[in-house]
C-alpha cells in the first residue's frame, strides 16, 4: 500500500512538472502580453531594460511556432513566467553586443521544446519598447552545460544566442543557437 502512495505521489509530481506548470506559465504570460507595449515607447531618453521579472520582449521563430514574451532575468522566479534575457548580455537596441535569452526545454510551458528544429537562415524576431530586431540564425550545437557561459561572451557585432537544456528532460548538456541581427526597425 505504502508503495502505491508513493507512486502516486510521484505520478502526480512529474505530472505537474511537465503539464501543471505550463498551466502557470500561460497565466503568467496573459498578463505579461497584456502590459506589453511595443509602440509605446517608454518616458525616458535613455535606453533602459525593464526590472528583473518584468516584461523585456516578445521572441517569435516562426520555423518552430514560438510566440513568447520574454521577461528580464534567468532566475528560477523569472524563468517560471517564460523565456528570460540574462541581464549581464547586451539589449537588442545595443549597437555591438550579444543579447541572451534562456528557456525552458519541458516545463512552465516549455517555449524551447522545439529549439532543436532551428535551422541555419531560420528567423528570430525580438519586439521590444524600443523597435523590433530580426535575426537570421547562424548555428545550432550542442555543448556540455559545464563551462557553457562562455557563449554569453559579448561580440563586436549584434547578435543573439538561445540557451536551453538538452537533450530533453535532462540538463546535462546545453543547446544553443546563434544568430546575427539583420534588421532594425524603429519603435
Amino acid at each position: 500500500m505504502a508503495c502505491l502512495l508513493v507512486a502516486s505521489g510521484l505520478i502526480g509530481y512529474v505530472g505537474w512538472l511537465l503539464w501543471g506548470t505550463g498551466i502557470q506559465t500561460a497565466h503568467a504570460q496573459t498578463q505579461l502580453r497584456a502590459e506589453f507595449h511595443p509602440g509605446e515607447r517608454p518616458s525616458t531618453h535613455a535606453l533602459v531594460p525593464p526590472l528583473r521579472g518584468n516584461v523585456y520582449a516578445e521572441i517569435r521563430i516562426p520555423s518552430i511556432g514560438v510566440d513568447s514574451m520574454v521577461v528580464q532575468g534567468t532566475d528560477y522566479e523569472s524563468l517560471k513566467k517564460g523565456p528570460g534575457h540574462y541581464a549581464n548580455t547586451a539589449n537588442p537596441w545595443d549597437k555591438t553586443g550579444r543579447v541572451g535569452i534562456a528557456g525552458h526545454r519541458t516545463t512552465y510551458l516549455h517555449p524551447f521544446y522545439s529549439l532543436d528544429r532551428v535551422r541555419q537562415g531560420d528567423a528570430i524576431l525580438l519586439r521590444t519598447a524600443y523597435g523590433s530586431y530580426d535575426y537570421r540564425v547562424t548555428r545550432v550545437f550542442v555543448i556540455p552545460s559545464q563551462g557553457s557561459g562562455v557563449v554569453l561572451d559579448q561580440t563586436s557585432d549584434p547578435t543573439l544566442v538561445l540557451t536551453t537544456c538538452n537533450p530533453r528532460f535532462s540538463s546535462s548538456q546545453r543547446l544553443i543557437v546563434t544568430a546575427d541581427r539583420v534588421d532594425i526597425t524603429p519603435a
